[in-house]
Order: structure tokens, then C-alpha cells, then sequence
């Protein structure tokens, strides 16, 4: 296996929602329990961050100087120039137990994000498919929704309830965002830990980061095992591919829940890593309010 290097040791609680703006060349994501959406260069080694308000689970791109922030009880707009900050869409805005998490657009530009419970409460999460004007719930009874991300062509959804460990696929209907045909596509190999975030490369492989397990595996398209490459982090959150020829794999951690013994051993936990693992992945998507 080969190992990926630490790009930026910013200790986060918990680095999450990776996506790459080719227009910019840099690297949003962010930190879900230190509230804060990051925006890495990897030209200057330089990253800014701006603190949310409450959780923030994800992030996407926009138009328009802006990007899409998920906050914990729904969609906001930020705009990076004013750093003005303007909710649009509430989800589960009512229930304290609950909070948005993983999400990414789907080639259309509509935004799939998933809510969780938060703490020890007992809410049942859902995956949303999200569009401007409302929150649309296509999967129930979650407890942590991860994985979601989309094939090179768009018909296809890969989508993870983590505790499971069973990664699954769906097909995607391009023109109407309805899902049918759910398949079981991978697992990960005994003993490395359980899928958390994922993105698809350009010739339609799964890169799937793991939560435990201090590394990110790619499945071919058939949803067989290929190859994995390790981080100096085991809690391991999600991937993106990003760099001027979109061939260089963004990978965020975390430190939550890691003791002083564990951390002696990871320091460099939380932090933000890269590696270039010879195939090049996609052009984010962008979201598209209807």
C-alpha cells in the first residue's frame, strides 16, 4: 500500500465534506464540532476558515462567488467575498436531536445530504435531495449517512448507513432524481474500520475513506476491492480529488474521540492529507437551485 502525506496538520475536531474548486484552485472543507468551513491552497500551504455558527456537515460549490454550507438544521449560502451568510432551506430546523451531515451534488447540481442524531438521542436520520426551494427525504431510518457520491455518468448513487458497513448503490434517474434498484456494491475488508465519505474517480472507481482504519480503498465499478493507501490518522473522513490536472487525492481526519495514548501515536490526526494515486478523478459538481 502506499501512504499518503500530511499537506496540513490543522488538527481538526472532525474534517469533513471535502470538495475542489478548479476555478480557484483550492480545497473547501470543514470541521464539523470546531464549527468552520475551511478553504485550503495547496499552492501556498495556506488555508482560511470561517466559523459557523452551529455544526456544519458539508460543504458545495456555487456560482456566483458563493458556496452551499449544511448546516445543522439546514442549506445556507455563503458568500466568500462578504463572508454574509444567508439561510435558504430548513431542514429538521425543529428537532435539537438531529443534524445534517455528509452530502455532495449529483451531476445535475442537485444536493443529496443526509441528517443524523446528535449525541446520544435516538432520531432516526434521513438523506435528503435538496433543490432551492425544499428538502425532498428519499431515504429513511439512518444513523450515520455517509458515502454519497455519484458515477462518471450520473445514473448511478453510492450511499453508506456507516454502522453497517455495507456500502450500496442505487440507480439514479438523471432527469427526475428518483432512485430504484437498491444493490449491495462493497464492504470493506474485515478488521479496517467502517465507510465514512467517498468520491468516484474518472474511470468510475469508488474511493471509500475509513472511519477506524487509517487509510482510503478503492472498488472498481463492480464493486471489487483493488487497492488502499494509508494515512498517520486512523479516523479517516473523506476523500476528493482535486490539484490542476484533478489527479491528486485531498483526504480529511479527525481527532474526536481519540485519548492522549492515541494521539501519541497519530499526532498529526485532524489534520488535512494528499497523495497522487495515478488516476484522476472529476470536476466537482455544482449546485443548481431550481
Amino acid at each position: 500500500m502506499s501512504e499518503a502525506s500530511c499537506v496540513l496538520d490543522a488538527k481538526a475536531t472532525l474534517g469533513e465534506g471535502a470538495a475542489w474548486c478548479s476555478r480557484s484552485q483550492r480545497l473547501f472543507w470543514v470541521d464539523i464540532q470546531a464549527p468552520a468551513l475551511h478553504e485550503f491552497d495547496p499552492a501556498t500551504g495556506k488555508d482560511r476558515q470561517w466559523p459557523m455558527p452551529e455544526p456544519i456537515g458539508t460543504v458545495a460549490l456555487a456560482d456566483g462567488g458563493r458556496v452551499v454550507v449544511a448546516l445543522a438544521s439546514g442549506l445556507a449560502w455563503f458568500d466568500l467575498a462578504t463572508e454574509r451568510l444567508e439561510r435558504f432551506l430548513s431542514i429538521e430546523a425543529d428537532n435539537d436531536a438531529s443534524r445534517l451531515n455528509d452530502g455532495r451534488c449529483d451531476r445535475q447540481g442537485r444536493l443529496w445530504v443526509g441528517s443524523m442524531r446528535r449525541g446520544e438521542a435516538k432520531h432516526p436520520g434521513v438523506l435528503y435531495r435538496c433543490n432551492g426551494a425544499r428538502a425532498e427525504p428519499m431515504l429513511h431510518n439512518i444513523t450515520v449517512p455517509n458515502c454519497t457520491c455519484f458515477s462518471p455518468d450520473g445514473r448511478t448513487m453510492y450511499f453508506t448507513d456507516t454502522p453497517t458497513g455495507i456500502i450500496r448503490a442505487f440507480d439514479l434517474d438523471a432527469a427526475t432524481g428518483a432512485l430504484s434498484n437498491e444493490r449491495r456494491f462493497a464492504t470493506l475488508p474485515e478488521g479496517t474500520g467502517n465507510p465514512d465519505g467517498a468520491t468516484v474517480d474518472a474511470e468510475g472507481g469508488v474511493w471509500v475513506a475509513h472511519w477506524g482504519g487509517g487509510r482510503v480503498s478503492r472498488f472498481r465499478p463492480d464493486g471489487t476491492y483493488e487497492r488502499s493507501i494509508t494515512l498517520a490518522a486512523p479516523r479517516v473522513t473523506c476523500p476528493a480529488f482535486g490539484g490542476p490536472e484533478l489527479d491528486t487525492l485531498f483526504i480529511t481526519t479527525a481527532r474526536t474521540g481519540l485519548d492522549e495514548a492515541e494521539l501519541a501515536k497519530a499526532p498529526q490526526s485532524g489534520g488535512l492529507f494528499a497523495v497522487k494515486p495515478g488516476v484522476r478523478g472529476l470536476e466537482e459538481p455544482r449546485f443548481r437551485p431550481d
